[in-house]
């Protein structure tokens, strides 16, 4: 065939390129609203804490990051989204025009669940539930671009420390 372009006919070709790699321990990963942290542990999915319906849990946060970063739209993501995936319904909360707490309560009680969004999570090792209610929900988390496997550093001689 002809590959040539008629004059003053513009072509845009956008290549894409994905790399898919599994999640490692030291990778960094952050949620929308400034919470970010590094994989410390990867356990197996029989041993992850799980649901009274037997979901187990993709990831756990430290909840000490909620204070520290003043940032509580995380908390309200996490159960305004475990909320609408109850309902099955989508959710769009624009920053600044979105949902106002009075919507997330009355979402999270129309969904069933405890008005707090807390739930009661077993541990997977021994199938014994945990001693206090857990905060458990849906929420966006990305795995950010400075992988692990990419900050690998070497050096014959003297100390030695990693860039962060």
């Amino acid at each position: 065939g002809d590959d040539s372009l008629s004059p003053g006919v513009n072509q845009l070709v956008r290549v894409y390129i994905v790399q898919k790699r599994k999640i490692h321990e030291g990778d960094k990963m952050c949620g929308r609203h400034g919470n970010k942290g590094v994989i410390s542990r990867i356990l197996p999915e029989e041993d992850m804490p799980y649901l009274p319906d037997g979901t187990p849990i993709d990831l756990m946060l430290n909840p000490l990051g909620v204070p520290s970063r003043m940032n509580i739209g995380q908390v309200l993501e996490l159960h305004l989204g475990m909320a609408a995936k109850n309902l099955g319904i989508h959710v769009a909360s624009p920053v600044f025009d979105g949902a106002n707490d009075d919507d997330v309560w009355s979402t999270i009680e129309e969904a069933g669940m405890a008005r707090d969004g807390k739930t009661v999570l077993y541990d997977g090792r021994t199938g014994e539930p945990f001693d206090n209610r857990v905060s458990v929900g849906v929420t966006y988390m990305l795995k950010l671009a400075n992988m692990f496997d990419d900050k690998l550093h070497a050096r014959s001689t003297g100390p030695y420390s990693l860039v962060t």
